[in-house]
């Protein structure tokens, strides 16, 4: 039984399972404007990841670059930090190797 929150302009800005606060109303589980409430909180976490996914690259790419310049040694990094980095690059190397459509010829 969801309890939301609204806005000035009536939109839904908070749902939670209890009544925790006075200006909270209940809601029935099917209504439409909690659907698409859940939906567009759906929608902004997806972006969220794939923006993060973006940017864990252009980090790995800084990196790779600031070590081949000798800004900084890879070996500085913090041991979790040297692990997740060649993890990476391995599941990369994997994922290349085995997508080679076109073959050697």
């Amino acid at each position: 039984m969801p309890y939301i929150k609204r806005d000035e302009a009536g939109q839904i800005i908070s749902v939670s399972l209890s009544q925790e606060s006075d200006d909270q109303e209940f809601i029935d589980a099917e209504n439409a404007q909690l659907a698409a409430f859940f939906e567009d909180a759906r929608a902004s976490a997806d972006s969220l990841r794939e923006s993060d996914s973006d940017l864990v690259r252009v980090l790995e790419d800084l990196i790779e670059m600031l070590t081949a310049k000798g800004i900084i040694l890879f070996t500085e990094l913090p041991e979790s930090a040297q692990q997740k980095i060649m993890l990476r690059k391995r599941l990369r190397k994997d994922r290349s190797n085995s997508l080679d459509l076109l073959g050697d010829e």
